[in-house]
Formats: structure tokens, C-alpha cells, sequence
């Protein structure tokens, strides 16, 4: 990983593929780190530039004190594009990572070509859920949440088929920052984007899993359906995190799309 401070906070970050190519950049969800990705981008990233990163509170960025709005999220990916000289790029986010890529297309409309929403929605749980997770976190540790947040990330068959991965990508959320994993969730307590959606121009490709149980299909494609023009998929066993059970038809969704609109 390679390391620059947006706006006072180090955010850890990494560039694979050619130099020149089109640019995509991935943003991961609550609880995670850029790994998230590392299965996908052997798949993209010979033709395209592909940026991963901790968001602040997560992985090897910093964790200032919170809470997180989502302006502070949307400001360090822009903030971290400008120290890498990338103009425009197209984004792909998954969860929070969704959201903010959201909020992103519908305010800074001309840094960016395309969008992709995995597992994502324009409004995810209520304040009251959001203010239970903080309490619990805050209170005994992602260790508290772990098993109930497996069971939403991952579908039936990875949790019984692949139990040393389950223990991995659990040890990950366990060792989550505590005060970033809580000030991340206040940002997803504190933003609904239902009425910037109508206003996102760009090519957007909406997926989800099949299984996903932390955004369920039926609130994704409602999500989908406020976008002018957007493209909504379901990943088959796949659940909230599709590019750890399936990142090839994740890519392959991802690369057609971009290529569909002319995004090469």
C-alpha cells in the first residue's frame, strides 16, 4: 500500500494496472478494508487503472475522531484522485462504499464517467438500528455483531462450503477500529440520497446478491429504479459482498457495462 494525507488524514491506497488506461475506482463497505477487491482486480486490471483504498476509520488509514459524515468520505476519494492527477474515473462501490459513490455522481458530476452500486441503497436501515450497532460496538466490539454481520455478508452455501475464508474475512471485521467502524455507521444513520438519485447523469449499473441479507434485492432495485436510466442486475449466490464469492461475474458485469458505454 502507498500512503497520502487528505485533508489532515492518512489514507492508505493502491494503483494496479497500465498507466493510461481508464481509470476505476473501488470503494469497500462498512467494516472492510481494499482486500475486499483483490480477487476482482486480477480480473480488470489489465485493461483498465484500478484504484483500491482504506476510507477513513478502516484498514490502514487513518481513524479520527467521529462521527463521519459522508461529505468527509466524498471529499477523501476526490481529495486522493487530485494528489494522483485523476480528472474523472469511474467508481465502484459496494454498501457505505455505494453510498458514497451516490453521493459522489450527484455532486460532483464531472469527476465522474460511471457508476456501479453493489449491495447498496439510497437509504440503509433507520436511525434506531444504526444507534443500536453504535451503542453495541461502542460498548463490546465488532466481536459482539460478528456472527449476525456473516450472516448478511455471505450466502448459505460460503458459510457452510468455505469455513476457513468465513473465519478470515470475520477475523477482518473483528479486528475493524472500533471508533471507525461506529463513525462510519453514523454515516449511514445520517444520509438518504432518495432525492439526489434523480439527479445522478452518468451511466450507472446497479447489482446485487442474490442472498444479500444487510441490502436485500427487492431495496436495491428500488434504488435502481430512482436513477434515470439505470441498469439493475442480481448476482446469483452471491451475498452482500459479491466481490469476495463471486468476482469474476462481478467483473464480468463490471466490464461489459463499461465497455457498453464506451468506457475503454
Amino acid at each position: 500500500m502507498d500512503f497520502a494525507t487528505i485533508h489532515g488524514v492518512t489514507i492508505a491506497y493502491q494503483v494496479r494496472g497500465p498507466a493510461g488506461a481508464r481509470v476505476i475506482a473501488l470503494v469497500n463497505s462498512l467494516g472492510t478494508d481494499a482486500r475486499i477487491w483483490d480477487a476482482m482486480i486480477g480480473a480488470i486490471s489489465s485493461r483498465y487503472r484500478v484504484l483500491t483504498y482504506d476510507k477513513r476509520g478502516h484498514g490502514l488509514s487513518d481513524s479520527p475522531e467521529g462521527p463521519y459524515s459522508l461529505d468527509h468520505h466524498i471529499n477523501d476519494l476526490t481529495g486522493l484522485a487530485d494528489v494522483l492527477g485523476i480528472e474523472s474515473f469511474a467508481v465502484v462501490g459496494v454498501s457505505v462504499g455505494g453510498v458514497i459513490a451516490q453521493g459522489l455522481a450527484a455532486r460532483h458530476k464531472d469527476r465522474v464517467s460511471a457508476l456501479v452500486l453493489c449491495d447498496t441503497a439510497v437509504r440503509i436501515g433507520t436511525s434506531e438500528s444504526w444507534n443500536d450497532r453504535i451503542a453495541t460496538v461502542r460498548s463490546a466490539g465488532t466481536i459482539a455483531i460478528a456472527d449476525a454481520i456473516m450472516e448478511r455478508w455471505f450466502s448459505p452455501d460460503f458459510r457452510r462450503d468455505r469455513p476457513a475464508d468465513l473465519a478470515g474475512w470475520r477475523n477482518m471485521l473483528i479486528g475493524a477500529n472500533r471508533e471507525g467502524y461506529v463513525a462510519t455507521c453514523a454515516t449511514l444513520r445520517d444520509t438518504d440520497l432518495t432525492r439526489e438519485a434523480a439527479t445522478i447523469a452518468v451511466p450507472t449499473l446497479v447489482v446485487v446478491g442474490e442472498y444479500d441479507l444487510s441490502t436485500p434485492p427487492d431495496l436495491v432495485r428500488a434504488t435502481a429504479e430512482l436513477i434515470p436510466g439505470a441498469r439493475f442486475e442480481i448476482i446469483r449466490a452471491a451475498g452482500h459482498i459479491p466481490s469476495i464469492e463471486q468476482p469474476d461475474s462481478l467483473a464480468r458485469l463490471v466490464t461489459d457495462f463499461l465497455e457498453d458505454i464506451g468506457y475503454v
